[in-house]
């Protein structure tokens, strides 16, 4: 059964959360909050085509490779589910999301459309697939991914196997983190023209 980097990264690390000296030589402990629940990893995202995921004024944008770490690129990788994971920008606490459109937006609630699928690829990049959304005739996953400008590619447009995918984590930090509260998501409705929207109650 494949499995997602975060799980086989706490696999490699079980123990007490700790933190990586800048110098590579030497591990830092840290204490875990008390209200800490999930095991997950403080990271930066490198993708393929030369970006750091990042969110810029409320924007997920790519972030050039030598921007520096407190410029908006460090994320948390909390689990939420069998290789299920949400990807929580750290200085802003906001989620990056995938809506119903495609299209990838950092927001502050946490819902269903925040929940990512964590699969290691070949050549051990990893992609994130959308758990909610997919092509309606085919049933292509939707995955998040960038383009050479470093804009996020439209869900349905972005393949697995495509370089704009793929994605390698550069941990920081094993960290426990606060449960995510889950919150409905709120959806259009399939009627054409009513312009009503309707709340689903999140999976």
């Amino acid at each position: 059964m494949p499995h997602g980097f975060l799980h086989l990264y706490l696999i490699v690390f079980p123990h007490m959360p700790f933190k990586f000296c800048p110098c590579g030589r030497g591990l830092n402990i840290r204490a875990p909050a008390i209200e800490s629940q999930l095991k997950g990893v403080r990271t930066r995202l490198y993708s393929r085509q030369g970006y750091y995921l990042g969110v810029f004024g409320g924007t997920v944008r790519g972030q050039p490779k030598d921007t520096p770490d407190t410029e908006g690129h460090i994320f948390n990788l909390i689990p939420v589910g069998l290789r299920i994971v949400c990807i929580q920008h750290q200085d802003t606490a906001q989620y990056i999301a995938m809506n119903a459109d495609g299209r990838v937006y950092a927001t502050e609630t946490y819902t269903s459309e925040c929940k990512w699928k964590e699969s290691v690829f070949e050549n051990y990049y990893v992609v994130y697939t959308s758990t909610l959304y997919k092509q309606l005739e085919s049933g292509r996953p939707w995955n998040l991914g960038f383009s050479r400008d470093g804009d996020p590619v439209k869900g349905s447009r972005a393949k697995k196997h495509k370089p704009y995918c793929h994605f390698i984590p550069r941990p920081i930090e094993v960290h426990l983190f606060k449960e995510p509260s889950l919150n409905d998501l709120v959806v259009p409705s399939r009627s054409a023209s009513s312009g009503v929207t309707r709340s689903r109650s999140s999976q």
